[in-house]
């Protein structure tokens, strides 16, 4: 467990449809005038980073869609301390020309850029594009040559890499992202569930995304990834989780907004998006791939949030948010149904709690648990 406080990230909503699949109603939008507002009201309001996800086309609920690195940036330029990480895809990206664009993002933010890379699990989209479909763990592969590409151009001068899917030739890059105390450049997220990613996450990446996972599952996936990263000689990325958050002032309010949310779920979208994502997924050795195990009522949330447990009074909410920080936890992403509403909610009632729980976790705990990290 790490001493510092656990940091909060949320998804940015510029997809059409909200963050869950459902007909519920949802006080959210994907246009740029609300996610300005929101990111506003996020950074003052306890949240450090967002993460803007990325479709390239219309699918499962999310018909309409803004693009991630330009969306970003419009988010860094709105603010003045949130980072932004922008989800991109290998095979739809080379690293130099991102290498490029993060570069200038990350002067225009004065250092606030951050990008997470994404293997994919939706087929069509990369075939309705006329790009090759691999193989899952191939897949990885490919992100994980992606990630050294990009980490390689942002630091070294001169680049050369010789890869199967990548290749740099002399090739220099100035100016470069701004190197700072906190990070020699950009930071590099990258999610995943399967045995290929947590092994990935331990070689290259900086942060490793978990969907959502109760607190054995969660433990496991630290475990995995910690060992990967000692078997490669370098320190453990930090670990964050994806969870949808319902906070209100009574657990039965709470618990009536989930069920509402099922209920009234977007049957068709729901089964649509379960049967692409376990195809992605199917072709793992082990079974462990995405969503493999995940229900009905999990994909109405389409990263597992339900799963996380989020879901109760700030009391209940700070509570379990500090037993997945001591598990290992530095970070939790999270959704909500109603935007700006629930994100003040949670800056003045649920993160006031956490910060009191954290401040109460023996010193001697916090030092014998990080020395494992």
């Amino acid at each position: 467990m790490s001493a510092a406080p656990v940091k909060f990230a949320y998804w940015v909503p510029n997809v059409s449809g909200g963050l869950v699949t459902s007909r519920i109603e949802q006080r959210t939008d994907w246009g740029y005038e609300y996610n300005r507002e929101l990111a506003v009201l996020a950074e003052n309001n306890g949240f450090e980073y967002a993460l803007s996800q990325v479709r390239y086309m219309a699918s499962y609920g999310a018909e309409y869609q803004h693009e991630s690195t330009s969306f970003s940036l419009a988010l860094l330029l709105a603010t003045q301390r949130l980072k932004v990480i922008a989800a991109v895809h290998p095979g739809l990206w080379h690293p130099g020309v991102l290498a490029k664009l993060g570069a200038t993002a990350d002067h225009l933010s004065s250092g606030r850029f951050a990008v997470n890379v994404v293997s994919g699990w939706f087929k069509d989209e990369f075939t309705a594009l006329g790009e090759p479909w691999l193989e899952h763990d191939e897949r990885y592969r490919r992100a994980e040559e992606f990630i050294r590409a990009l980490r390689q151009i942002w630091t070294e001068d001169r680049a050369e890499l010789a890869g199967d899917f990548y290749r740099l030739r002399d090739f220099s890059l100035k100016p470069k992202p701004l190197n700072t105390p906190e990070r020699p450049h950009p930071e590099i997220f990258q999610g995943g569930n399967s045995t290929a990613a947590r092994a990935m996450a331990g070689r290259v990446s900086d942060w490793y995304f978990s969907n959502g996972k109760d607190f054995d599952g969660v433990a496991e996936q630290i475990e995995d990834v910690r060992a990967s990263a000692a078997r490669a000689g370098r320190q453990a990325p930090k670990f964050g989780l994806n969870g949808f958050l319902i906070a209100r002032d009574t657990e039965a309010e709470a618990r009536d907004t989930l069920r509402e949310i099922v209920a009234k779920a977007d049957t068709e979208a729901v089964e649509g998006f379960g049967a692409a994502v376990k195809q992605a997924g199917r072709s793992t050795a082990d079974g462990k791939g995405m969503w493999q195990d995940s229900g009905f009522e999990d994909l109405v949330q389409y990263n597992d949030g339900f799963r996380t447990g989020l879901i109760g009074t700030p009391e209940q909410i700070a509570q379990r948010i500090v037993a997945y920080k001591r598990l290992g936890v530095d970070l939790l992403l999270l959704g909500f149904l109603h935007y700006h509403e629930e994100v003040v909610y949670f800056g003045r009632h649920v993160l006031p709690l956490v910060r009191e729980l954290e401040a109460q976790l023996p010193d001697a705990e916090t030092e014998s648990e990080s020395a494992l990290v």
